[in-house]
């Protein structure tokens, strides 16, 4: 069964309304999903979603880095952001194998906006991290990177490329399950990945209604 983990961190625009949103897409497109875990230090309390609190002050992006620590899940672990909207069934997602999305931009690199795993299989990237959160914090910490950037996907795609680790891409493993929002794209999906200013919240449709958990509107005739 697969568990499906997002991270939601005080202090910006995501609350409980992001984490039930995203669980509600999730439970209609991922058939072997098992546990909806929240990482955060809100009182999040949504119906099918375990609360775990955060442990670390690190903030913005960095508390994402706590989704890795040890002992947290077993089985298949799908790292979820709350920006992500589910518009069909993506089964792909719930397959085992060490996955993540390919930066939109930056080929080559990963983007921690979607990654898979198994148990504690990247507990170096919270281990490393956590022993020098600081340090890993400061622009420059993992050497040259072609990004103005530096977040937390800039410190794992470092940490797993010198351990060997890299994981496989889910664009080439999947063709067409990811989907980058387009305004003006009417028939979006299976999974819809956001990028820069674009949120659910300010989505056109069908976006919009997809995020809101009803159907999408029908596209008329013509």
């Amino acid at each position: 069964m697969l568990t499906l983990v997002t991270v939601c961190r005080g202090g910006g625009r995501y609350d409980g309304v992001w984490v039930d949103r995203l669980a509600r897409g999730a439970r209609r497109a991922l058939p072997d999903l098992g546990r909806i875990v929240c990482l955060t230090d809100l009182a999040v309390d949504c119906d099918g979603v375990e609360r775990l609190p955060l442990v670390t002050d690190w903030p913005g992006w960095w508390a994402k880095m706590e989704a890795f620590r040890p002992g947290l899940f077993g089985g298949t672990v799908l790292l979820c952001d709350l920006d992500t909207v589910f518009a069909a069934p993506a089964p792909e997602l719930c397959e085992p194998g060490l996955a993540a999305m390919e930066d939109h931009f930056l080929k080559g690199r990963l983007s921690s906006a979607l990654m898979r795993w198994a148990g504690d299989e990247l507990a170096l990237v919270y281990e490393t991290f956590a022993r020098d959160a600081a340090r890993w914090m400061i622009p420059g910490s993992c050497g040259p990177v072609p990004n103005a950037v530096h977040g937390d996907q800039v410190v794992i795609d470092h940490l797993l490329r010198e351990a060997g680790r890299m994981p496989a891409f889910l664009q080439a493993a999947y063709p067409g399950l990811l989907d980058f929002y387009d305004p003006h794209e009417p028939d979006p999906g299976p999974v819809v990945v956001f990028i820069g200013d674009a949120k659910p919240d300010n989505a056109s449709e069908p976006v919009a209604s997809l995020w809101r958990g009803g159907p999408a509107p029908a596209v008329p005739a013509g």
